[in-house]
């Protein structure tokens, strides 16, 4: 019986580096999975997942499922899954369900504010199981809250919900220095 499982976790947690090695497993295996993600983000190129540590592989995007033969797939891995529509959400429903096939989706489950994405929110939802994949802050606590700053180390809590970034806008906090819009040493860089 296939599952979703949605895995998130705050920036830096390794998420797409995850992805990237499930992939990988599958194919050690012999089995074919498929590496998606939302078109939105294009950081690294429209079709590229790339992780911070360097690993890179092509990915569909999950804009174009309904224009692919899925039955072929062992398994759907979908990356930057706080990108999703509700409707593509329930999509990923779909094949679970109706096709058995697994989709694993990783993704922040919050943004910059403290709030869900749609995508997350849907997931936290519908998701057969959901995992956090954890990460620390500056301090050595358990990051949960992903924190936006400005050019002079300012954190931001005000804007749009979607600005993509990387280590030059986003760092992971704990919840106390979220609150506080305390970046530890970050500030020094």
């Amino acid at each position: 019986m296939a599952k979703l499982y949605f895995r998130y976790g705050a920036m830096g947690a390794s998420k797409s580096a995850n992805a990237l090695m499930v992939k990988h497993n599958y194919m050690e295996r012999g089995q074919e999975a498929l590496l998606v993600k939302p078109a939105v983000d294009a950081r690294d190129g429209e079709k590229i997942i790339r992780s911070r540590i360097g690993v890179q592989c092509e990915c569909e995007l999950v804009e174009n499922l309904d224009k692919m033969d899925l039955k072929r797939y062992s398994c759907i891995i979908v990356d930057e899954a706080q990108f999703l529509t509700k409707e593509q959400v329930m999509k990923l429903v779909y094949i679970v369900d109706e096709l058995n096939i697994p989709v694993i989706c990783y993704g922040l489950r919050t943004d910059f504010k403290g709030e869900l994405f749609e995508g997350s929110k849907a997931l936290m939802e519908v998701a057969d199981t959901i995992e956090e994949i954890k990460t620390i802050c500056f301090c050595g606590r358990k990051a949960t809250m992903n924190a936006r700053f400005d050019e002079n180390g300012n954190v931001i809590k005000t804007g749009e919900q979607i600005v993509l970034g990387a280590n030059d806008k986003y760092i992971a906090l704990c919840r106390k220095h979220w609150m506080e819009g305390n970046l530890g040493n970050k500030k020094d860089k």
